[in-house]
This record gives structure tokens, sequence and C-alpha cells, in this order.
């Protein structure tokens, strides 16, 4: 019986220990599954901490470089956390304290009314506030949002300031960089409106991208999108598109002076090519002015008629005053006689070429030609010459002998005619004669009131100088008569002497 006793005893101590085993082998692997699990979450702990730490970083960095300003206040406006640029310890002194003790009068009002409103309506606000720095005032721009309780409930601010000052002032800048542009081109616009310059853009196939004002009698909207081709007669395009290629295929301004004639437009410009460059420097296309020169041109072609006709009338004007010197002194009686006549007619002549100098020698007014021959008649008190007449503009030829032969005329009414007495009268009247009439011109000079006109028994240089050189260099019909009651020259002359009008 005890041997049976013993054996049950060891067999249940047996599986006791097999049992305890079996636990102890449990908690072994349960120690060893918890020991692995919390390698993972350290592992887990380490990289997040890593992660959150670059994020933290870059969310600094973010901050510094935008200058931003992050900071929490509770629903008492009480600053809980502060993050400057320049760290959270820059903005320690800041913990614990309100809106009313950091911010000056001037701006807190408004900025702690955007708050309020903020807490009590639960919806984000912005709003720009000064505030003086260390380094000085600055500006910012200020956006507040509401934090919230576990529960939902709002329990204080998160507010983010951006420095805005570089900004407003690059903005203030660029206000006054565009005024500055809008009256620059302002006064470019007026100054080409008051130029002969046209300023045009063309791309690299010349095609008009712009031009500043109308040109060759096309608006703007006429020329641009089209090309020279396009707008240009044939027979001047070649020359003006030969320029601008240049220009484009040296990449070198050109300059040149281009003729061009459309229709009843002949035109003269000096054109400056120049290539248009992108911002890389490549080639795009050309911008160019052309000046118009057509009114200097005209004037360097005048220039060269009158330094070819100068010789030939300097040759005439030398014929005639010989001839003058001549005939006067084959009249004159003495030669104090002959040098006051001869100067006298001198003097007239030269009158008559102050009047062309002054037309730069395209042709004088017969008005002022009967003025300038007259003068020294007209201007006395109660004046006994009357002269009428259209407008009308002789040749340089015409003007020279008219002028002479109206000279003598009135020396001779001085000295024997109506003006040698108070009571004479002097009508000079020029119309234009129909073609029922001959057509041309017509002056008559008409004595009245003074003594009895008796003919002369000779003719002297005046007489001359009316009937027969007037006569030959004007082409012109000439009727010089002497009746009692004073003398009439009736000269005609054709249209072929006088300019036509400009």
């Amino acid at each position: 019986m005890a041997d049976n006793a013993d054996r049950t005893t060891a067999k249940e101590l047996r599986e006791a220990n097999e049992r305890l085993r079996r636990e102890i082998a449990a908690h072994e692997e349960t120690l060893r599954q918890l020991n692995a699990v919390r390698h993972q979450l350290e592992q887990r702990v380490s990289e997040r901490t890593k992660e959150l730490s670059l994020v933290k970083a870059r969310f600094e960095t973010a901050l510094r470089g935008a200058k931003v300003y992050v900071f929490t206040q509770d629903r008492s406006l009480r600053y809980t956390w502060v993050y400057t640029p320049e760290g959270e310890a820059a903005g320690a002194h800041m913990l614990g304290r309100t809106d009313e003790e950091l911010l000056p009068p001037g701006e807190r009002e408004a900025v702690i009314s955007l708050k309020k409103s903020v807490l009590s309506t639960g919806v984000p606000g912005d709003c720009e506030v000064s505030y003086l720095l260390p380094e000085g005032r600055a500006l910012f721009a200020l956006h507040v949002e509401p934090s919230y309780a576990a529960d939902g409930t709002i329990d204080g601010l998160i507010c983010a300031a951006i420095d805005v000052s570089h900004i407003r002032s690059l903005e203030s800048e660029q206000r006054r960089l565009t005024e500055e542009l809008g009256s620059a081109l302002q006064r470019y616009e007026t100054a080409l409106r008051g130029s002969r310059v046209t300023v045009f853009t063309q791309d690299r196939h010349l095609r008009y991208t712009s031009i500043s004002n109308s040109f060759l009698g096309r608006s703007v909207e006429d020329i641009v999108g089209h090309t020279d081709a396009e707008l240009l007669p044939p027979a001047n395009c070649a020359a003006v598109t030969a320029l601008k290629r240049a220009a484009l295929d040296t990449g070198d301004p050109q300059d040149s002076e281009i003729h061009i004639v459309t229709g009843t437009q002949d035109c003269w410009f000096d054109l400056h090519i120049e290539p248009l460059r992108n911002v890389r420097g490549d080639i795009v296309g050309l911008t160019g002015a052309a000046v118009d020169i057509t009114q200097r041109k005209e004037g360097e072609a005048h220039l060269r008629l009158l330094m070819r006709e100068i010789t030939h009338r300097s040759k005439n004007l030398l014929a005639v005053i010989q001839a003058m010197a001549r005939q006067t002194a084959r009249h004159a009686g003495s030669i104090d006689a002959f040098l006051e006549q001869f100067g006298a007619r001198l003097q007239a002549l030269a009158t008559s070429h102050d009047l062309l100098v002054m037309e730069s020698w395209h042709g004088a007014s017969l008005h002022d030609l009967v003025r300038s021959q007259l003068g020294h008649h007209l201007d006395r008190h109660g004046s006994q010459i009357s002269f009428e007449g259209p407008p009308i503009l002789l040749k340089p030829e015409a003007a020279q002998s008219l002028g002479l032969a109206l000279y003598e005329l009135a020396s001779n009414a001085a000295k024997y005619g109506a003006l040698s007495t108070p009571t004479g009268q002097v009508s000079i009247v020029w119309r234009r004669l129909p073609a029922s009439e001959g057509s041309g011109i017509e002056l008559v000079w008409q004595e009245s009131g003074g003594p009895p006109v008796v003919p002369p028994s000779r003719r002297g240089f005046g007489t001359l100088v009316i009937e027969r050189h007037l006569a030959k260099s004007l082409d012109a019909e000439v009727e010089f008569t002497f009746p009692p009651s004073g003398v009439r020259c009736r000269v005609q002359m054709p249209l072929v002497q006088f300019v036509a009008a400009r």
C-alpha cells in the first residue's frame, strides 16, 4: 500500500513540474513577444521623433524665411505660446501678457476687436497692424483663427503675423514707378505727336507689331499685322526690306535715307533700324524710327536749284546794271546827277531782291512789291497813292523787272506828274483776266489831278525800262500813254510769270 502511494505522489510531482515548465516557457514566449513589440514601438517613436524634428525644422525655416510670427492666446487674450523668426526665446517676454499691455493705443483697438469677434463667432479674420520691433517699426498682416478644446468649445486663438513691410514698400515703389512710366510714356507720345518721327516694331517676318502713329496715309489699325510688301509700292519696298533684313542677319543697326512714292505722296525718310532682342539676347524682330525729311530734301533741292541759277541770275543782274549805268550816263547831265539817279535805281533793284530773299527766292507778292517800291510816298501824311488787287505771287525775274518799272513810274510822277503836286493822285489796280480777255494779269497805273501832261519829245531811261525792257523780260503787252489828264500805263502779263499758290 505504501509503495503504491509513493508512486502516485511521484507521478503527480512530475506532472506538476511539467505544467510549471510549460507555463514558464509560455511566459518566456510572451516576454519575447513583448520585448519585440517594445522594440518596434521604440523604433517607431524614434522615427516619428526624427520626422517631427525634421517637420519642425522645416516649419521653423519657413517661418524664419517668411518672417512669420505664430502665437496662441487664451480667451482672456493672454499669450500662451509665441514663436518668432528669431526663435521662441525672443518672444518669451510676451507670455502671460495681453494686447492691452503690448500694443500701442493707436493699434490695439482694431486688433482686440478682431480677436474678440473671432472668439464670439468662430469665423477667422484678418487685419494689418503696425508694431515696433527692436530694428524699427514694421507692418504685419495678422490672421486670427479660433482654437478648440476637446469638447469642441472655443478655448482661445491661434494667430499668424506676417511681416509685409517689404511687400508694401515694393508695392509703393511699384505704384511710383508705374506713375513715372505713365508720365514718361505720355511725354514720349506728346513728343512723337509734335515731331515728324514714327516709331515702330516688327517681328522676324517683318510684320508690324506696333507703330506710334499713322504712316503714309494709313492708320495704325491698317498697318499693324501687315508687312512692308503689303503696304509699300514694289519700287520702294525692295530697298526698305533689304535694310531690315541686314539688321536681322547681322544684328547690327542700319541707317539709310529712303525715298517712297505712293500715289500723290512723294516722301523722304531717314530710317534707323535696330534688332529687337528678348531677355536671352535672341533677335525676335526689329525696332525702328522713320524721320520725315521731305521738307529738308525739298530745301536741299531748292538750294541746289538756286546754286545752279545764281550764276545765270548774277550774269543777268550784271547785264541789267550795266544797261542801267549806260542809259543813266547817257541821259545824266553831270556826274552828280548820274550818281544820284544810278544809286536810286540800284536801290529799287535791291528792294525787289530783298523781297525775293524773304521768300527764299520762290517769288514775291505783287502787293508787297508795290508797297516796297512806293513806300516813301505811301508813308507821307495824306498819301496820294492807292492800290488794290488780289493776292498774286510773281516769279523772281518778273518781280525784278516790274519792281524797276514801278520805281521809274513813281520817279517820273514825282518829278513831272501827279505826285509833283499836292492834289495829284496815283491809282494802281491789278486783276486776273478771264479767258475772254486773253487770260493773264492786268496791272494799270493811272495818274490824275496833276499838271497837264505833255508827251515827251524823247524817250528817257525810265520810258525805255517800261516800254521795252518790261515788255521783253515779261513777254508782256505794255501800253504807255500820255493823255493830258494824267499818265496811264497798262501792263498785261501772261500767267507763266506767276507762281501757283503753295
